[in-house]
């Protein structure tokens, strides 16, 4: 089963302060050091703003991962780049799911 994890996160004031040319240089190779060029590593990636919408989460990324291995090294890139460790963005909340595992469950004749 594919892996989809909801990543939240807030982006803080010292990335917002940034010139938009500078956060673009700097999302972009934390994004490919920890997603890869999001595919070479068997990930893909999504993003959605939500600053608009929710205060406590600015921005949500939709990561698909063929395996928990496979997300869990793109974590730990994540919070080594830029982005995390130099506060520029908190992680609110992270949420795994599978699409539809409730059907792969029953399918696989484990369901009572």
């Amino acid at each position: 089963m594919k892996l989809t994890i909801f990543l939240m996160l807030r982006a803080n004031p010292s990335w917002l302060a940034l010139p938009r040319h500078e956060r673009s240089r700097i999302g972009e190779a934390a994004l490919a050091e920890a997603f890869g060029e999001f595919g070479d590593k068997g990930l893909s990636l999504r993003f959605f703003d939500a600053e608009a919408f929710n205060a406590r989460v600015s921005d949500v990324a939709m990561i698909e991962a063929g395996d928990p291995k496979t997300w869990y090294f793109a974590m730990e890139r994540l919070r080594d780049s830029p982005l995390i460790a130099d506060g520029h963005f908190e992680v609110v909340e992270i949420v795994p799911a599978f699409e539809d595992g409730y059907r792969t469950f029953e399918a696989s004749g484990d369901a009572a």
